[in-house]
Order: structure tokens, then C-alpha cells, then sequence
């Protein structure tokens, strides 16, 4: 086998890049004359089936900060790192059961919109600044830059050419056809993302085994890196490179139990929930039920991603440790210097790619590598071109545009978006796991994404001043931890901070009195049933808090005070539930929405029970 992209390598990857292209300028086109409307260029003309939601869903979500950055955090701390992933799926089941009907029952185009809806311009206008700040300056900087990693160490292409070349890539068929280019594009490309990944990882599994097959090479993994099999990281338990040349605890980024009772939730949530470029696939389903089953089978394939994304990173970590660079040569049959070494976890997957993947399979592997990329990056631009075009451009700028208008808006600022990632992207070359870079700074705005739409779409109570001060305390909370208490694992910074915004949000809201109106009660046994349910929430909440506070003192070494976090979020519900059952007047511009929106049949209920199933005995079994 040789090192590096044969001639069959480059003629698959072109040959996919082709496809992509024309699939998407295809998709795209229009009847001559006639021009996209604003629903057809930012919500593919609500066409999208079950399977298309979910399958862009997912391609727009694994993207290079997955392949390359989960796969580097596998490589330096395990299959821990996949709690992002299996938590996503439980959390997938509470959006497509709670959040998305409201939103698609409401014509909501973007998150924005639906604040201004619920609050105010203002409270509106603070997330779009949010959001697009979060897509251009980590989003697309990161993404980009592992992409071009990527390329890098696959094909030699200097790192600042790379980054240009998928942005631009991405951005042609994505500014010119919208959402409806980018959401079937993706059908075809997550395809190729989890086939492509799943023979990466089939490999790597054989290289461990020594040619024996792939469980012997799962025995050989879990025998060697027994450490890296654990989902609860204890503190101290494992050292990972910090990228300056020396070492850090895991526990900084994945501290014990919090990955499953702490702020991971207001990670899991926000994203899923209430993220313009993600919940933008679901909005434009054909249907309210197709979005539902579309998000249950987006969480089946998220149970499925740590083994395409995180096990190739601990076969590398493997290989390279119980190997000598001339063990791994003489097996390839190259040189030591060819066959090269990890240098940063993020060079994991690349690494393994050039290696351990042969002529012809290797250009099909990175071509799903390269699938991730492009589809999350085009469903980026989209989104920062929707949220800018539809929430700042047309109220502030231009009220009275019409639809051509707001297309030539979009594609303008997605180009400017474009050219910002470009100069940006080349500066996170210093970083040893950017997956935890995006996890980390994304995480600053999580906890008031979660507090202000969740309490938007089922508390009657929360004002819009409310909303607008606890998004204004959002940011400015997570820096005064972040300079405090340096050390704090960023998690359970955003658990602290979640709890500080739900006070800010409860306790301006029951002071306003303005913005009361009088609303008609539940009637008298929907009533009682759900001042029940508010009560089990306050004694689930008390419970918690309680034990956290016994058990806290013991288990320091396993994060379990992030559980105060869990706990405030039971008590939050209480409290919305009980107030929604038993006070008579309400937020003139509070959603009162019909409890059957949120009926779901026996299938759903059945896959969101294999789900929840499925999770909790990976959990048992790999807990520690």
C-alpha cells in the first residue's frame, strides 16, 4: 500500500465533487423567467420529506469539527467525547415533540423572528447578532479550517488555499439555489458521509487486529486503551495535550457526570432546538408529523456517529502507541518518515486516512470526509444569510422588499460571511482539539438560548424585558466565570450561569405588571392534571438539590455539583407549569398553544423508547 492519494483517489473524490456540484446547481435551477421567493430560497418551499429532514439534519451536523475534531478528542480522551453525540438523540425526541410543532405551527422562517414574535424586536435582534456572530467567527472558521486540515495533511494543499477552496466550494451551489440546493444535497451526501466513514472505521478496526478482522481489532482496542472506554471521566483520571506543548485534565472539558445530569442539556437543546442553520431543515418539512419523524430518525443515525467518528481516533491513538514508526512502515510497506506521526489529536483522522485506508477506497473515504464539510458549511452560509436577510435586513433596512430583494440580500451577505471565515479560519492552526474550541465558546450564549426560547414557547409569564435582559446578562455571565474561576470546567460554568439567567428571567417577570392581560384558565381537570405535574417537578427538583448537596462534598472528583444545574431546570418547570395551571393572567403575547400539537402515534413513541433504550445501556455498560 502507498502513502498519500493515487491517481483512482483523485478521479472518486473529483468525480464526487462533480456530482455535489451539478446535483446542486440542478436542484436549484428555476423556470426561465421567474425568480425563487423568499420560501423557496430559505425554506426549500416546505418540500422536505421524513427521511430528507433527517438526512440533512444530520449532514449538516457532522461536519470536519466531527471526523476531524470528535475524532482528535477520541484520540486524546476517548469515547467519552461521545456524549455530544448520544445525548443529541435523547434531546432530538424533547425537539421533535415539544419545540418544532410550535415553531412550524407559527410559519416561523428563522429563530429570530419567532422572538420577535413572542417578545419583542429587540429580544429578536440580540440573538440574530448572537447567532451570526456564533456561525461567521466559529462555525465557519472552524469547520474550514479542520477541513482544509484536512486536505493538508491528505494532499499536500498549503492550509490557507484549503480553507479557500471549501468555502468556496460550499458557498457556489448553497448562494445560489438556498436551502432547497443545500437540503438535497445532503441526502445524497450524508449518504456518502456514513458509508465512506463506516469503511474508514472498518479499516482502522482490521489495522488493530492485525489483519484478523474487525472484533479482534475491537478486542485489541479495548484491551489497549481501556482507559479511553469510559464515559464518565473522574477528575485527574485522564491527561490530554493542551497544544502548547504540555497537558491539561479531560475533566476541564468533559467533567464527570455533567455530560448526563449537567449543562450539557442546555447544549444539547439549544443547538438541536433552537439553532437557525439546524432547525431550519425541520421547518422546512411538508408537515408537521414528516419534521417529527424526521428528527426521530436524525437521532438514530446520531446513535451511530461516535462508531464512525470517535472509535478511528482511539484505533489511532492505539496505533501509534503500541507501535514503532518502523513496526508500522514495514506493515505498509513505505518509510517511517512517510507513514509520518500525530503531532496535535486533530491529525488523528487524517493520519489514519493516508495510512490505513487503500488506493481507490481512500478517495471515497475522504470524499465523505469532505461531504461533512461542504454540507454543514452550506447549511451555514444559508443560515447566516436567512438570519441576517429576514431579522435585520428587511425590518431594519428595507421593510418593503420584495422577494427578489431578499434573495440578493442573502447571497451578498453570505459572500461577506464567506470572506470573514476566510481571514479568520487560519488563526485556530494553535489549537490542539478545536471541537472542544467550538463546544467551549459556542457554550457562552447556550444557557440564554435555552432560559429565553424555552420559556418563550411554554411560560405565559415571562415578558419581553425579561427575555431582553437575561440575553443582554447571557454572554457577560460566562466571561465573569470564565475570569473568576479559570479553572472551572466550561460545562459547569454554563450550569451556573444557566441558573443565574432563570432567576434574572423569574424574577423580572413577576415584577412587570405592564404587560398583563387576562387569559381564560385551563378547564378545571386539565387543570388539576397539571398542577400534579408541576408538583412532581418542584419534589424532583428539591430531591436533587438535596442529594447534590450531600454528595457533592464526597464526589468533587466526578463533577457532581453540576447536578445543581438539573435541578433548577426541575424547579424552572414547576414553576411554568404550575403558574400556566393556576394564574389568570398572562404576557399579552404569551403562546398558549393546543396540547394536541404535541400528540405523537405508538411508532414515535416506540422509536423514542429504542432510543432512550439504546443510550442508556451504552451507558451501563461503559460507564466506567
Amino acid at each position: 500500500m502507498t502513502v498519500g492519494f493515487s491517481t483512482l483517489d483523485y478521479v472518486i473524490f473529483i468525480a464526487y465533487a462533480i456530482v455535489i456540484l451539478f446535483m446542486g446547481l440542478w436542484v436549484s435551477r428555476t423556470k426561465e423567467g421567474t425568480e425563487k421567493t423568499a420560501q423557496e430560497y430559505f425554506l426549500a418551499d416546505k418540500s422536505l420529506t421524513w427521511w430528507a429532514v433527517g438526512a440533512s439534519l444530520i449532514a449538516a451536523n457532522i461536519s470536519a469539527e466531527h471526523f476531524i475534531g470528535t475524532s482528535g478528542s477520541g484520540y486524546a480522551i476517548g469515547l467519552a467525547i461521545s456524549a455530544y453525540e448520544w445525548l443529541a438523540a435523547v434531546a432530538l425526541i424533547i425537539v421533535a415533540k415539544y419545540f418544532l410543532p410550535v415553531f412550524i405551527e407559527r410559519g416561523i422562517y428563522t429563530m429570530p423572528q419567532f422572538l420577535n414574535e413572542r417578545f419583542n424586536r429587540g429580544v429578536s435582534t440580540a440573538f440574530a447578532v448572537f447567532w451570526l456572530l456564533v456561525y461567521v467567527f466559529v462555525n465557519l472558521t472552524s469547520v474550514s479550517y479542520l477541513g482544509a486540515l484536512a486536505l493538508e495533511q491528505m494532499m499536500g494543499v498549503p492550509l490557507i488555499y484549503g480553507i479557500i477552496g471549501v468555502l468556496l466550494f460550499s458557498g457556489i451551489y448553497s448562494i445560489y439555489g438556498g436551502l432547497e440546493a443545500v437540503a438535497w444535497t445532503d441526502v445524497v451526501q450524508v449518504v456518502v458521509l456514513i458509508g465512506g466513514g463506516l469503511v474508514t472505521t472498518f479499516l482502522a478496526l482490521d489495522a488493530v487486529g492485525a489483519g484478523e478482522g474487525i472484533f479482534a481489532g475491537l478486542g485489541n482496542l479495548y484491551t489497549s486503551a481501556r482507559e479511553h472506554f469510559t464515559l464518565i471521566v473522574p477528575e485527574g483520571h485522564i491527561m490530554v495535550p493542551d497544544g502548547n506543548g504540555g497537558v491539561r485534565d479531560a475533566f476541564k472539558d468533559l467533567p464527570g457526570v455533567a455530560v448526563i445530569v449537567g449543562a450539557m442539556w442546555a447544549t444539547n437543546l439549544g443547538y438541536w432546538g433552537f439553532n437557525q442553520y439546524i432547525i431550519q431543515k425541520g421547518l422546512a418539512a411538508k408537515s408537521i408529523n414528516e419534521a417529527k419523524r424526521g428528527l426521530l430518525f436524525a437521532g438514530y443515525l446520531k446513535i451511530l456517529m461516535p462508531f464512525i467518528v470517535v472509535i478511528p481516533g482511539i484505533a489511532a491513538y492505539v496505533l501509534i502507541n503500541e507501535y514503532t514508526p518502523e513496526q508500522l512502515a514495514a506493515a505498509l510497506g513505505t518509510t517511517a518518515d512517510a507513514v509520518g506521526t500525530i503531532q496535535k489529536s486533530d491529525q488523528a483522522y487524517p493520519w489514519l486516512l493516508k495510512n490505513f485506508v487503500p488506493s481507490g477506497v481512500r478517495g471515497l473515504a475522504f470524499a465523505a470526509l469532505a461531504a461533512a464539510i461542504v454540507s454543514s458549511l452550506a447549511s451555514m452560509v444559508n443560515s447566516t444569510s436567512t438570519i441576517f436577510t429576514m431579522d435585520i435586513y428587511r425590518p431594519y433596512f428595507k421593510p418593503d422588499a420584495s422577494g427578489r430583494q431578499l434573495v440578493r440580500a442573502g447571497r451578498v451577505v453570505a459572500v461577506v460571511a464567506l470572506l470573514i471565515a476566510m481571514t479568520v479560519a487560519p488563526q485556530l492552526s494553535s489549537l490542539d482539539q478545536v471541537f472542544q474550541y467550538i463546544q467551549e465558546y459556542t457554550g457562552y450564549i447556550y444557557p440564554g438560548v435555552l432560559v429565553v426560547f424555552g420559556m418563550g414557547l411554554f411560560w405565559t409569564q415571562i415578558t419581553p424585558n425579561a427575555a431582553l435582559w437575561t440575553a443582554i446578562a447571557t454572554i457577560p455571565a460566562g466571561i465573569l466565570f470564565k475570569v473568576t474561576a479559570p479553572d472551572m470546567p466550561f460545562l459547569m460554568r454554563m450550569g451556573y450561569v444557566f441558573i443565574i439567567l432563570c432567576v434574572i428571567a423569574s424574577v423580572i417577570s413577576f415584577m412587570e405588571k405592564g404587560h398583563r392581560v387576562s387569559i381564560a384558565l385551563p378547564e378545571p381537570a386539565r387543570q388539576r392534571k397539571i398542577a400534579g405535574y408541576s408538583y412532581f417537578f418542584f419534589a424532583l427538583g428539591i430531591i436533587t438539590f438535596i442529594l447534590t448537596a450531600v454528595l457533592s462534598g464526597e464526589y468533587t472528583y466526578l463533577g457532581v455539583e453540576s447536578a445543581y444545574f438539573l435541578g433548577v431546570l426541575f424547579i424552572m418547570l414547576g414553576i411554568i407549569l404550575y403558574t400556566n395551571a393556576k394564574m389568570a393572567v398572562a404576557d399579552k403575547k404569551a403562546i398558549v398553544s393546543d396540547p394536541v400539537l404535541f400528540n405523537t402515534g405508538t411508532p414515535f413513541n416506540i422509536g423514542a423508547a429504542g432510543i432512550i433504550l439504546i443510550i442508556g445501556l451504552l451507558y451501563y455498560f461503559f460507564w466506567y
